[in-house]
């Protein structure tokens, strides 16, 4: 089985590595800011899976946007995945969350009590 945490510290890095609108992880030094970052990856990750899935679509027909929809559709899709991610997403930033926090080294509360 592979491990989770790996795996998901795995699709951070890639992510940070492939694209400049990726969050940045280097910068956090609270468990807030860790649970911020990690929303936002989360959202991003979800942005990439909703343009992918109007990837191929046929724009054509009567009822197409035109150059309009082709120059704002991406735009769209990252607001449905960030309404998607605000909603409780897939699960995925509290697994990076802790990630994040474990990478940086960063004690959380339940850990200090």
């Amino acid at each position: 089985m592979v491990d989770v945490f790996a795996s998901n510290a795995f699709l951070a890095q890639t992510l940070a590595a492939k694209s400049g609108d990726a969050p940045n992880v280097s910068g956090v030094r609270t468990e807030e800011e860790a649970a911020k970052v990690a929303k936002e990856f989360e959202s991003f990750f979800l942005g990439q899976m909703v343009e992918g899935m109007f990837t191929g679509l046929d724009g054509g027909g009567p009822f197409s946007g035109g150059a309009g929809e082709k120059a704002f559709s991406s735009l769209l899709h990252e607001e449905y995945a960030k309404v998607f991610a605000k909603n409780g997403g897939i699960g995925l930033s509290d697994q990076l969350k802790t990630e994040i926090l474990r990478m940086q080294g960063i004690e959380t509360q339940k850990e200090q009590k």
